[in-house]
């Protein structure tokens, strides 16, 4: 019941507001018709009103909310999402697929390079060794 207690609070002190922006004044027959609109049964007893005054009174509301409402530490926030275990290994096999193309472009561009040099290595030593003089 204690929600019901800060909801007319709510209630009242939004009431409260409106009518200091607008600068209208209460309806005192309404509230006077109907005061457990605004009053919870949990609240403390209903200030009397005299049916002769045309204002009514507001309830100081800080003091009455500094009374009711309680300070309570946050709960700490759970991932509101869960991701389903598919995203997951489609994520996994991408990853892996594409770690796997990458290393095998590496693989070739290895292979390339060793086999441009050592075709160069070769040729250099077809040019350059002649064979050597037959001597006795």
């Amino acid at each position: 019941m204690k929600w019901m207690k800060e909801r007319d609070l709510l209630i009242a002190q939004t009431m409260a507001f409106v009518q200091s922006v607008t600068g209208k004044k209460p309806d005192a027959a309404q509230f006077l018709a109907n005061p457990a609109s605004f009053v919870s049964p949990e609240a403390p007893a209903p200030f009397d009103v005299p049916k002769a005054t045309a204002a009514v009174s507001m309830p100081d509301i800080e003091a009455v909310l500094a009374e009711t409402i309680s300070v309570v530490p946050p709960k700490p926030v759970q991932s509101a999402r869960p991701e389903p275990k598919v995203d997951f290994q489609s994520e996994i096999r991408a990853r892996v697929a594409n770690f796997r193309a990458h290393q095998e472009r590496f693989n070739r561009e290895r292979e390339a390079y060793c086999s441009a040099t050592m075709a160069k290595v070769h040729a250099a030593l077809r040019e350059d060794t002649a064979p050597p003089p037959l001597s006795k």
